[in-house]
């Protein structure tokens, strides 16, 4: 595998109940590289994220994160990742500066340091004004944005963002895709799934389509449209997804 690959697997696999999820799944993501996940419902890309995170235990094959391998040191595999889930585990009786503080200070980031973090990112989040209210009142794209300025005042070096821009209005989007360009720029590693084309194409370095718990296409938005006599990415993503659905396969994945 590549030594610049922060998010390696091989023949990765995740069965449940006999019917498999995620099959025989080979990805090399490298240092920097803005990585997106598209899938229908059920492809497979939140058991994928899972896996990555270690909060799945693979049913075959393997995975690295910065060269970590989960069934080692699953403690230090996870201080290397920063999960944004699509539904954020926020406490409901903090404050969003609050949450923020204590996901940084569990991961010993100093308070200087932390605060000066979390103000940029409330900034860039538009999250300056609701920062002292509690996170119950938050709506589910408020609740996303808190969550991702918590990890991100970590400084992870791998980023893993389930359904990124669920809950998001247009504005928040565009903040959204502006942080990730920002932190990819700083050698972070970003790997996230979205069912919004339009986002994959105009930020990511390459794109994996899932169908059924396999990776059925994978590069650059250039070569897929290339591939495809010049179609656009959404024409790509329905003849990939519907042309091997049509083909079968092991059975229905799950999320």
């Amino acid at each position: 595998m590549a030594a610049t690959a922060l998010i390696e697997t091989c023949d990765l696999g995740r069965a449940y109940g006999g019917k498999w999820a995620v099959r025989h799944l080979g990805l090399q993501v490298a240092r920097g590289e803005i990585y997106g996940f598209l899938g229908q419902n059920g492809a497979g890309k939140t058991t994928t994220i899972r896996m990555l995170a270690a909060l799945l235990r693979p049913s075959e094959g393997s995975l690295r994160i910065d060269g970590i391998d989960p069934r080692v040191a699953p403690r230090a595999l996870k201080q290397r990742v920063g999960l944004v889930p699509d539904t954020p585990p926020l406490h409901d009786y903090l404050t969003g500066r609050q949450y923020v503080g204590l996901v940084a200070s569990l991961w010993h980031v100093g308070r200087r340091e932390r605060d000066a973090r979390a103000e940029r990112l409330f900034a860039l989040l538009q999250l300056e004004e609701a920062a002292d209210e509690l996170c119950k009142g938050y709506s589910h794209g408020m609740r996303k944005k808190v969550h991702l300025a918590a990890v991100l005042a970590t400084a992870p070096p791998v980023l893993l963002l389930d359904e990124a821009t669920t809950g998001l209005d247009p504005i928040g989007v565009r903040r959204l895709k502006d942080l990730l360009l920002e932190e990819s720029a700083r050698g972070t590693t970003i790997l996230f799934s979205t069912h919004v084309l339009e986002t994959a194409e105009q930020i990511c370095h390459r794109v994996g389509i899932l169908v059924r718990g396999t990776l059925r296409a994978e590069g650059t938005v250039a070569d897929l449209r290339a591939a495809h006599g010049g179609a656009s990415l959404e024409d790509v993503f329905l003849a990939t997804a519907t042309g091997a659905a049509a083909g079968g396969g092991d059975g229905p994945a799950r999320d």
